[in-house]
């Protein structure tokens, strides 16, 4: 069983989660409920998202491209692996190719399959999701376009998550957070390209550099776009974030050993997740959603436990 959980890179799963959780927030209002009063003074309104179900069939269809595209790339890379990473599932002989293949594949299915349950739009963008990922790890991801192939898939599972209606999907709040966030992915793949041997430090610092113009588009959306305030505390959250990034990049290029470099890959994935939240208390903290943003950007922001504790028995890369 570990073997498997291995092969699927299951803590790296939560960040895909989170993607959709920011997709859906970005497209979808508030329903809120009637007032109750309780005694004399004490009034409570009960809300909720509209289209619940919807949600939970984009999260299942996310999760499991997600999970698909990590065993397809362990498939697909699986004489390099016997090389470079001979203890990784396949190579050692833990799972074979056919089981692999068979488990990728009915993950696929099964992504697609709950995508259509959703709706044409959403069924549309995860067939498109789907030919991103196969391309990726097929070939792309041994051609200058893979990183940007990487990008692009990350770009397109934000878009999934709001995908439940055409007009939400083609918002400029939620392309440009699905943009800023395939540009970070495209520099974390550059940073990663190298990861099992020493690594050099001009891609390194290519990497790093693309990373941050991620970042700086989010900032530009969070300063243009009108009637989300106050901007400083979420533009100081994202600004924890950069510096995090921004300390275990520079550590690498210092150092880039093998070791060193995962590590810092491993802090760069999780922070999909604190990018997510951050977005989404920003888009959340309105004078008519108080209280809202912060417990939405939490419970997302909690999807990184999960992820570091399944982290210290399976590896993120």
């Amino acid at each position: 069983m570990l073997a498997y959980l291995q092969l699927l890179r299951l803590p790296t799963v939560f960040t895909a989660m989170a993607d959709i959780v920011l997709g859906f927030v970005l497209t979808h209002q508030f329903i809120y409920g009637p007032l109750k009063v309780y005694g004399n003074d004490v009034v409570e309104q009960h809300f909720g998202w509209n289209e619940p179900g919807k949600f939970l069939g984009l999260l299942a269809s996310s999760c499991c491209l997600y999970l698909a595209g990590m065993v397809f790339n362990d498939v697909f890379d699986v004489k390099q692996d016997t090389a470079e990473r001979p203890g990784r599932p396949i190579p050692s002989g833990r799972v074979s190719l056919k089981a692999a293949t068979i488990l990728g594949s009915a993950l696929m299915i099964a992504g697609v399959a709950a995508a259509a349950t959703v709706g044409q739009v959403s069924l549309q963008v995860s067939l498109v999701l789907v030919a991103a990922i196969l391309g990726y790890d097929s070939f792309l991801k041994r051609t200058p376009l893979g990183p940007v192939a990487m990008g692009s898939c990350r770009f397109l599972n934000v878009l999934l998550g709001g995908s439940t209606w055409l007009p939400g999907l083609l918002s400029q709040t939620l392309l440009l957070a699905a943009l800023g966030l395939g540009l970070y992915i495209t520099g974390v793949t550059v940073f990663a390209r190298t990861e099992a041997r020493i690594s050099n430090r001009w891609q390194l610092g290519l990497a790093q550099l693309i990373m941050n113009v991620g970042f700086a588009v989010l900032v530009w959306l969070m300063v243009t776009w009108p009637n989300r305030s106050p901007v400083d505390v979420t533009l100081a959250m994202l600004g924890v974030v950069a510096f995090t990034v921004n300390r275990r990049a520079i550590e690498a290029l210092k150092h880039p050993s093998p070791k060193t470099v995962q590590g810092s890959i491993k802090v760069m994935l999780l922070s999909i997740v604190i990018i997510d939240a951050t977005l989404i208390y920003w888009f959340l903290n309105t004078p008519e959603s108080v209280g809202y943003g912060r417990a939405h950007a939490l419970a997302t922001a909690a999807l990184v436990i999960p992820a570091l504790l399944l982290s210290r028995v399976i590896p993120m890369t």
